[in-house]
């Protein structure tokens, strides 16, 4: 449950930088949103918004599973987690902005922002202590497994 939560938190809160960058810029608040959509099969030119929520559900499932498997050997905390967030945003900006045109043409600074919130927060809630049925807590985290 621990890590189901803390990808979810990071999923929804990740994409505050970019948001509060259009908006200040009068930009596309959705564009980052209907670029992922490019990144799912037979999408690449073809942006959409349903497409890009299911796209950013899976690749913050892949990337949380990622964070929670570092966790049982390393902690993290959100200063961990930043850190990998940003070696995300190198993996994932890098790589897409290279094949997917529609990721390529996003600000760079509010996504690689936007990776590191996601690092961040999923690193912070990750090493949360976790309820145990006794009352007492328990700081492992239980990877992938739950997801």
């Amino acid at each position: 449950m621990k890590a189901v939560r803390a990808g979810t938190v990071a999923a929804m809160v990740s994409g505050i930088p970019s948001t509060v960058h259009a908006l200040l810029t009068g930009g596309d608040v959705l564009a980052a949103t209907r670029a992922a959509g490019t990144l799912l099969p037979g999408r690449r030119d073809r942006p959409g918004i349903a497409t890009g929520l299911i796209a950013h559900v899976a690749v913050s499932t892949f990337w949380t599973c990622v964070l929670a498997t570092a966790v049982r050997r390393h902690r993290l905390g959100a200063g961990g987690g930043a850190v990998a967030g940003l070696a995300i945003a190198a993996l994932d900006l890098g790589i897409a902005a290279r094949a997917y045109p529609a990721v390529r043409a996003l600000p760079r600074g509010p996504q690689i922002l936007d990776h590191l919130v996601f690092g961040a927060v999923t690193g912070a809630l990750l090493d949360r202590p976790q309820g145990t049925d006794q009352g007492t807590t328990s700081t492992t985290s239980p990877g992938c497994s739950e997801l």
